[in-house]
């Protein structure tokens, strides 16, 4: 929670808060980005000194009325406030939460999209159903070790070979896991699953390290990605993200803009044995 804060002000201008709530320029020089902890502390309508030991991590967990005042003063999103109050223990944890059953209606949803690739994934990561288009588009998933069954692992392993970025959206894909993984941090504490999956993942890719260390949990929607695939060649796709009304679940997309060669492709995509 401690880290949380500090970055979410230094990510707050200035010119972003009303005007006379912060000092002039010139006043008093600023040697860290962002709004001082004072100024802070004066938009929430708190001491200084109890904002520092926030955060110092020395002070107790605010209540929900001063999480409320501090995600006022730091202009925080409606899921930077949830993030927030699961930081400062007022939502409970939910252990078993990436665990949770695929429901018959979510199986049969997948495979009625038809030619559409899509999967179901968990707050891990891991992919938990699929259609018969993913797994022609991307791979055999029933083939593969169950803790493989992974977008982040897949994308540690396959992704020199098998999908890159369009220009000028590098990283998005290490960007948007590092912000579905951080607010599965702050729902699930203490899963060790989760820990060993960042540390693999951080090692590995620097976007995702830099993501991580930004606590940004803003959900990305959709993403570009830039496909290889042996059979239909360059594939320049749109990553999308839905979530699953009533579970834990999203559900994630692959579709092409209509009429570009991509989605002739995807329309030719072939349909391999039954996905589970």
């Amino acid at each position: 929670m401690a880290d949380f804060l500090r970055r979410r002000r230094e990510a707050l201008r200035p010119d972003q808060v009303p005007a006379g709530a912060v000092h002039p320029p010139g006043l008093r020089a600023r040697r860290t980005p962002g709004l001082r902890r004072e100024e802070v502390a004066t938009l929430a309508g708190v001491s200084t000194s109890y904002y520092e030991r926030l955060e110092q991590a020395r002070a107790p967990h605010p209540s929900p009325q001063v999480l409320a005042a501090l995600g006022t003063a730091l202009r925080l999103s409606a899921p930077e406030r949830e993030h927030l109050a699961r930081l400062a223990g007022q939502i409970p944890p939910h252990a078993d939460a990436g665990r949770e059953p695929v429901s018959a209606d979510a199986r049969r949803l997948l495979h009625r999209l038809g030619p559409v690739p899509g999967y179901l994934v968990n707050d891990l990561e891991d992919i938990v159903a699929w259609n018969a288009a993913a797994s022609a588009l991307i791979t055999d998933f029933a083939h593969l070790p169950v803790h493989e069954r992974n977008t982040v692992r897949l994308a540690i392993r396959l992704g020199g070979t098998l999908c890159s970025a369009p220009a000028g959206a590098e990283g998005d894909f290490a960007r948007q896991s590092a912000i579905h993984l951080r607010a599965a941090g702050a729902r699930r504490p203490a899963d060790r699953a989760l820990g060993e999956l960042v540390d693999e993942y951080a090692s590995h890719d620097p976007d995702f390290a830099a993501g991580w260390r930004s606590h940004d949990v803003r959900p990305l929607p959709s993403l570009r990605k830039r496909l290889l695939h042996p059979g239909l060649g360059e594939l320049e796709l749109d990553r999308q993200t839905l979530l699953m009304p009533g579970s834990g679940l999203r559900l994630i997309l692959y579709t092409a803009d209509p009429g570009s060669p991509s989605a002739t492709a995807l329309a030719r995509l072939g349909t391999p044995g039954a996905a589970p």
